[in-house]
This record gives C-alpha cells, sequence and structure tokens, in this order.
C-alpha cells in the first residue's frame, strides 16, 4: 500500500481579532422534544441563511443519535454583533419561548472568545456535557445570568432576552 503524505494547512486569524466560537446543543429529554426540535431545525437555517451581520459562518453538527443530540457552530466577527443578533426576532422570541418552557429538550452553548475568556450555560441538560463535565456547576443567577458575564467581558451587552426575575419569579 503507498504512503499518502499528509497535506496540513492551517489558517490566518488576524483580519478577525475579536473572533467568537459558539458551540451550541439540543438534546431530546422526552419523546415530545423531538417535535421542538425539528420545528427549530428549519427556523434556525432561515435565520443563518439571512446572513445576520456579523456571522461568518454556521455550521450543523449532530453530537449523537441515541439519545438524539443536535447542534451547530458559529463563528462570529465579534462579540457585538453576535449579542445584538441574539437579542433580535427571531433569536429573541426563540429564547424567551424556551426558557418558559424547554419542550422535553435540554439546551446548552459554550463560547470562546479570540481575545481571551469563554462563558458557558446549560438549560435543562440531563448529563454533563462539555464543561460541565470537569468544572464546578454553579447556578447561572445574578453576575452569572446573562450572556458575556461568566466569560470576563467588558461588552455593552443589551438587556437579557428574559430577565433574570422574569425568569424566577415564582421561586423563593
Amino acid at each position: 500500500m503507498a504512503q499518502t503524505k499528509v497535506e496540513r494547512s492551517t489558517v490566518d486569524v488576524s483580519k478577525y481579532p475579536e473572533l467568537v466560537v459558539m458551540y451550541l446543543g439540543m438534546r431530546v429529554k422526552r419523546l415530545h422534544g423531538i417535535k421542538l426540535m425539528f420545528g427549530l431545525g428549519p427556523q434556525i437555517a432561515d435565520s443563518a441563511n439571512a446572513q445576520p451581520d456579523g456571522l461568518l459562518r454556521h455550521e450543523n453538527l449532530v453530537y449523537s443519535v441515541f439519545p438524539l443530540h443536535v447542534g451547530m457552530r458559529q463563528y462570529w466577527r465579534d462579540p457585538e454583533s453576535m449579542l445584538k443578533w441574539s437579542r433580535s426576532d427571531p433569536h429573541r422570541k426563540w429564547w424567551q419561548e424556551y426558557l418558559r418552557d424547554s419542550g422535553g429538550t435540554g439546551f446548552w452553548h459554550e463560547t470562546y472568545f479570540m481575545r481571551g475568556g469563554m462563558e458557558a450555560i446549560y438549560d435543562d441538560m440531563p448529563d454533563r456535557i462539555g464543561l460541565m463535565s470537569f468544572l464546578p456547576i454553579v447556578p447561572a443567577r445574578g453576575p452569572m445570568f446573562g450572556a458575556m458575564s461568566p466569560a470576563g467581558k467588558e461588552v455593552a451587552a443589551p438587556e437579557p432576552v428574559l430577565k433574570e426575575t422574569e425568569l424566577y419569579e415564582k421561586e423563593g
């Protein structure tokens, strides 16, 4: 058998000094969660195909078939464009609805910043995955509630899609 040389490449990221890479996932926890997952899929695809300002690349991923766990990887030009999009429709609407009812699914995202820092949120995840599999898990409350706070980023973040008091108003 003839040997094949490996064609190695790398990338020059200097054009995007504020690059953000985000991994997202949705896992079916209960049978009716399949309906939510497949209902959101086309909407998310349409949103990515609309090429929101700052979204450089959107890729779909399958983490596992059983249990069904799908997701995406997104590359954003900078934290500001990612946050601006996440606070606008249709994303804002999807997120508000999901936070009020996870529909038999678990959802998570992990975000990594070119200039350092990372943040992660796990909603109704039945198993420890990603960073939560080896780091201490703490409640996403107070300063840890909103995106970017855990990352230590000083970005003028817009109001969260759903305020902490709205999500947990029935507690305590």
